[in-house]
């Protein structure tokens, strides 16, 4: 069952609960001695032991919300199915309250396998240890840009123009940690000229693109910085979002969401859950689950390398965000 938690500084989250439920050991053949059964109970337990003497009976999968925290739990649920009969381990999806509290998770161990952002994942190999293994696919492409929109009757047409405004306009975005949502927009419009964001606009956090898109519908903010194109999630909601929200700009290119696991996991099992994800370039069934959780159309294996632009925009940041 996929659940809702919050992780924080409260270490004791029930996700490394259960660890003396292991699965029980397929018998198989009813003639095989009870020494034989239990030889080969002992050997699954040596199996998920392999690299660093922790058995394994369940990985937790951790989630951060881009849309409502309930949809992406239900979704998720047939994705717990795949994976937890491919890795013969019970997989549970939790989904967190933000970055923050997924890092902490991983960083006691309590989350194996982390859904994070590219500047989640440098935060979290930072503060947690943790390892990338996996990257998200879009459109054929491994990296995406940020989205700047505003309402269409705005008098705003550029980037430029949010620079020049002399009033304290409202910004609407995810979350502090977020990539798309705020830290590479950030750092742009400061290159740009922006010497304060404080100063310069009225912050509002929102804890998801589709709110930050729907501040705009509902008239709360004057522009959304979100992942291109977040108007889709709210488009079946609003069909005339397309017409109502005009986007006026974006960001350089920012390498994809990552999959990461915990820095205590064992190596075998880390290789099986990069092999069982890669199986799901195959797997339609399975790559819808994945668009509808996070829009991916495919995975592809990662190395840290490839987040080495972030890691610089991260350290112009990474004061602020320690606080």
């Amino acid at each position: 069952m996929t659940t809702v938690v919050a992780c924080g500084e409260n270490t004791e989250n029930n996700a490394d609960g259960n660890v003396n439920n292991a699965p029980e050991n397929n018998a198989g053949n009813t003639e095989e001695p009870e020494n034989n059964a239990a030889e080969n109970e002992s050997n699954t337990a040596e199996e998920n032991t392999a690299s660093g003497g922790e058995e394994i009976d369940k990985l937790v999968m951790g989630f951060i919300p881009s849309q409502d925290a309930s949809e992406i739990a239900t979704t998720a649920e047939p994705l717990e199915e795949f994976l937890s009969e491919e890795l013969g381990i019970e997989v549970q999806a939790e989904v967190m309250v933000d970055y923050s509290g997924l890092i902490e998770a991983m960083r006691t161990q309590q989350v194996d396998i982390g859904f994070l952002n590219p500047f989640g994942y440098v935060q979290a190999e930072e503060r947690a240890g943790v390892e990338v293994i996996l990257k998200s696919i879009r459109y054929g492409e491994d990296s995406y840009v940020a989205q700047y929109t505003v309402p269409a009757d705005s008098e705003i047409e550029s980037i430029e123009d949010l620079i020049a405004s002399e009033d304290k306009l409202v910004w609407a975005y995810p979350d502090v940690l977020s990539t798309s949502g705020y830290l590479f927009p950030a750092k742009q419009m400061m290159d740009m000229g922006v010497e304060n964001l404080d100063d310069q606009f009225e912050a509002l956090s929102v804890g998801g693109h589709d709110n930050a898109i729907m501040q705009l519908v509902d008239g709360q903010a004057d522009f959304a910085t979100t992942f291109d194109d977040a108007r889709d999630t709210l488009a079946e909601e609003f069909p005339d979002i397309y017409d109502d929200l005009r986007v006026i700009g974006y960001t350089d290119p920012i390498p994809n969401d990552t999959i990461t696991v915990r820095s205590e996991l064992p190596e075998d099992v880390k290789q099986g859950i990069t092999d069982a994800f890669m199986s799901l370039n195959d797997n339609e069934e399975m790559l819808k689950v994945m668009n509808e959780i996070y829009t991916w159309d495919g995975i592809a294996e990662a190395e840290a390398a490839d987040y080495d632009i972030v890691r610089e925009v991260f350290a112009e940041f990474e004061d602020d965000l320690d606080n």
